[in-house]
């Protein structure tokens, strides 16, 4: 049982850690993660600086969204 309740721990930890109060954010970052991946399989370096400026890009969006909100 105490194994139990540290795996429930760590997988609340790792939830609120990745995911957070923002969910879409987590959501994008994977989606672009695995779209990098998709365009390194076809060679040309795409992904090399697609996904630094794309995961920019989206938290300036997040930032920006945040501070007109509040």
């Amino acid at each position: 049982m105490r194994i139990g309740s540290w795996l429930a721990a760590a997988g609340r930890f790792c939830y609120e850690f990745v995911v957070g109060d923002t969910p879409e954010i987590a959501v994008g970052v994977g989606v672009l993660i695995i779209l990098a991946w998709v365009l390194s399989r076809g060679g040309g370096g795409v992904s090399a600086w697609l996904l630094p400026l794309a995961v920019a890009a989206l938290l300036l969006g997040s930032l920006w969204r945040g501070r007109s909100a509040g």
